[in-house]
Order: C-alpha cells, then sequence, then structure tokens
C-alpha cells in the first residue's frame, strides 16, 4: 500500500515514516502544500495522509483543490486543530477521516487500511479467494486453513491481485504501489515475489498475461 504523508514537521515524518514502513506501507512524503497537491494530482496513492497548518499551501487548499480536479484518492487529515467546525469544514471538503494529534500509530495505520478497503468497495476486513483467506486488518493469509507467512512486499502484490479478482494487473501499477521514488527497484524484483507467492499459495494461483500483467481469476 502506497501512501503520501503530506508533513512539515521533520521529526514528525520520519517518525511516521519509519512505523509505516515497519507496517509494509510504501511511503512518499511532501514537505508543502504545493508539492503534496503536485504529488497527489499525479500519483495514484491508496491514500493520503493531510496535515492542515503547512507552508505554501495549507491542507484546506489541498483538499479542495484534489476534490475539484476530480480525484478521488481516500485522504486522512492529520492535525492538532480538535475544533468541531474544524472537523466539519474538513470532511465537508472531501476528507475521508479524521485524526487528531497526538495519535496512536495504531490506530492511524487501522484507518488507513479501513480507507483502503472502502475505496475498493470492500468494506470487510477478510478476503476469500478459493481456499484462500486474508484477514486484512492483521495482515495474515491463510491456505487450507494453515497460515503462510508471506514478506511485506508478497502480501501487497497478493492483496492487490486479490482486489482486483478477475482483472488485470499491470506490472506498473503493482510497482506504483510497492514502492515509493526512492526505493530501488531490480527489472525482475516483481517475478520474484510472484514466483515466491506461487511456491507458498499454490502454482495455479495467479495468472500471467505476457506483456500485460498478473491476474486472479475466478
Amino acid at each position: 500500500m502506497r501512501v503520501l504523508l503530506i508533513e512539515d514537521e521533520p521529526d514528525l515524518v520520519a517518525a511516521l515514516a519509519r512505523a509505516l514502513s515497519d507496517e509494509a506501507f510504501a511511503v512518499d512524503v511532501a514537505g508543502n502544500g504545493d508539492e503534496g497537491l503536485f504529488r497527489a494530482s499525479e500519483i495514484a496513492y491508496d491514500a493520503v495522509i493531510l496535515d492542515m497548518m503547512l507552508p505554501r499551501r495549507d491542507g484546506w487548499d489541498v483538499l479542495q483543490q484534489l476534490r475539484t480536479r476530480g480525484r478521488t484518492t481516500p485522504v486522512l487529515i492529520l492535525t492538532a486543530r480538535d475544533a468541531i467546525e474544524d472537523r466539519v469544514r474538513g470532511l465537508n471538503l472531501g476528507a475521508d477521516d479524521y485524526l487528531v494529534k497526538p495519535f496512536a500509530i495504531a490506530e492511524l495505520v487501522a484507518r488507513l487500511r479501513a480507507l483502503a478497503r472502502r475505496a475498493v468497495s470492500h468494506p470487510s476486513p477478510e478476503l476469500h479467494v478459493g481456499d484462500i483467506r486474508m484477514d486484512m486488518a492483521a495482515r495474515r493469509v491463510y491456505h487450507g486453513g494453515r497460515e503462510v507467512e508471506l514478506t511485506g512486499r508478497e502480501y501487497t502484490i497478493l492483496e492487490r491481485l486479490a482486489r482486483s479478482r478477475g482483472a488485470i494487473v499491470t506490472r506498473t501499477e503493482i510497482s506504483e504501489h510497492l514502492y515509493t521514488e526512492d526505493d530501488e527497484c531490480v527489472s525482475n524484483a516483481i517475478d520474484v515475489h510472484v514466483a515466491s507467492l506461487r511456491r507458498k499459495l499454490g502454482g495455479a494461483l495467479i495468472q500471467t498475461r505476457r506483456g500485460l500483467g498478473y491476474l486472479i481469476d475466478g
């Protein structure tokens, strides 16, 4: 899951980026409103974490411009402003959730994952594909009732394919949700992750459409 953090407090940015990376999120950072609006408008993020008090362009305007441009990316407002009128304003401008500082990382992670599920019309925390069950809240995968250990990137690929079941997911789409702009990705990295998933979950699960991408059918 790839998220954009629009925040200008360096210590908070470092702490959040580290904590979210530990939870297998790919995190891009924008330190001001102009940069944040540009990135959120140009890149298909799974979610945006948006502070309101930003240099160059405040969070209210970033949010309003995103929705005016037709971007439907889930936005979670993260701010110290806890007045009811601020929450109402944010939600009316198109925010999907609102979290007041200080906050618990576990709650932020849970809210981000819930936003991502709702964005693909799958609000349930569980996803089933044949005899494979995915607990998306705990990020655990079971095959025939037995838990299978996956790496963070293997899980992200499996979840992306399972949510798009029956449709081809291109290598570019997978890469965009798996890596940040600063990550180094070797040319066959996705193939390696898919091969590992097939070994762990069965060779027939993920199909390859040469020149197009991958899919989970049925």
